[in-house]
């Protein structure tokens, strides 16, 4: 239970923080957003801090995610080679939600397939091509997509409650609750997924790779399953994104998103399951409070130098360095205690 407690802390202080916050809807649009963009950065830190692989394209399954979602649920009838014409009904938002999983999941699998057997800086290449022929595939498929028009009317998510009938999350506090429950569904699988055989498999080929095949471990298999469930998180973050805001366009596919998603995990601390959490509030909300006060290219910088400054002082990152001087208060005069795994990088 101690172990936990850091989590259930954090989780109690979120569900609580809109009663704080008085409703605010501004900064409940603030806060929704935030949390979907940490919901993909957690996805992104199950590669890059349990399994060292850094993927800079890692926007194309939260964008992939998004459309089909949208597509789902809007519906689209378009014309493929030969004649050939597909016209698909409306479907509920909750089945788009399921598909977008499972087509981000099967996106991860085939560039896991293709990537992982020449990883390293090719690893990182073949991520940021894919990223770049998705958004142009949503950019110029225009009778698909709409191109830069952008899919509007997307319908919001809708769920049967016992005794309520259905229920369609239309304000803010209900889309708030829904991130909430999402991201701490994510945030138990891959705790659940680090402490498994399979996460010890993952920090051994990160560890020592030529060690971890000495044993036995399949080092492609286990990469690409961790491609394919970190793939299909971001998928399930694309499809909150989509239903919450109503409207998408290919801007969703932005490399500034991966690079604001590798901040938070780097700043939070890689390779935890509290770092991408913890930054991802961070450098979420840092906006919310700069921009009242200088323009979007200074909040870059400002960005850089709070990455600099935790850098230098906390160089594995916050929730590390957190855990690292919480020990030595705790335990000055004796060995410190063992670091838990919401903590240890």
């Amino acid at each position: 239970m101690t172990r936990h407690l850091p989590a259930l802390t954090l989780l109690a202080a979120l569900a609580a923080l809109p009663f704080a916050l008085g409703h605010d809807p501004y900064l409940l649009n603030a806060l929704i957003t935030t949390g979907i963009v940490t919901i993909a950065a957690m996805s992104l830190n199950l590669l890059l801090g349990f399994t060292g692989q850094l993927s800079l394209g890692h926007i194309a399954f939260f964008g992939i995610g998004a459309y089909v979602s949208a597509l789902t649920s809007l519906g689209f009838d378009v014309e493929l080679l030969w004649g050939l014409r597909i016209v698909h009904e409306p479907w509920p938002p909750v089945v788009g939600f399921g598909l977008a999983v499972l087509a981000t999941a099967g996106c991860g699998y085939l560039v896991g397939r293709l990537s992982f057997r020449v990883r390293g800086a090719y690893f990182v290449i073949v991520t940021i091509s894919f990223a770049e022929v998705v958004r142009l595939v949503a950019l110029n498929w225009v009778e698909l997509t709409q191109g830069p028009l952008a899919l509007t009317g997307i319908p919001p998510f809708s769920f049967w409650v016992p005794g309520l009938g259905t229920t369609t999350l239309r304000t803010k506090l209900q889309n708030y609750y829904l991130v909430l429950v999402v991201g701490t569904l994510c945030y138990a699988l891959i705790a659940r997924l680090v402490r498994s055989r399979f996460g010890r498999a993952m920090r051994g080929l990160k560890e020592n790779e030529s060690l971890a095949l000495s044993v036995g471990i399949n080092a492609t298999r286990t990469l690409t399953l961790a491609a394919v469930i970190s793939a299909a998180m971001a998928g399930a973050a694309g499809s909150l994104y989509a239903h919450y805001l109503r409207i998408i366009d290919p801007d969703v596919f932005l490399f500034s998103t991966t690079v604001t998603m590798v901040i938070m995990v780097v700043g939070g601390g890689k390779g935890t399951l509290l770092g991408p959490v913890v930054g991802g509030l961070i450098f979420g909300l840092l906006p919310v409070a700069l921009r009242p006060v200088m323009v979007p290219e200074a909040q870059w910088m400002v960005f850089g130098l709070v990455l600099i400054v935790i850098q230098f002082v906390m160089p594995r990152g916050i929730v590390p360095g957190l855990a690292r001087l919480a020990m030595r208060r705790h335990a000055p005069g004796g060995a410190p205690a063992r670091m838990p795994v919401e903590a240890r990088p």
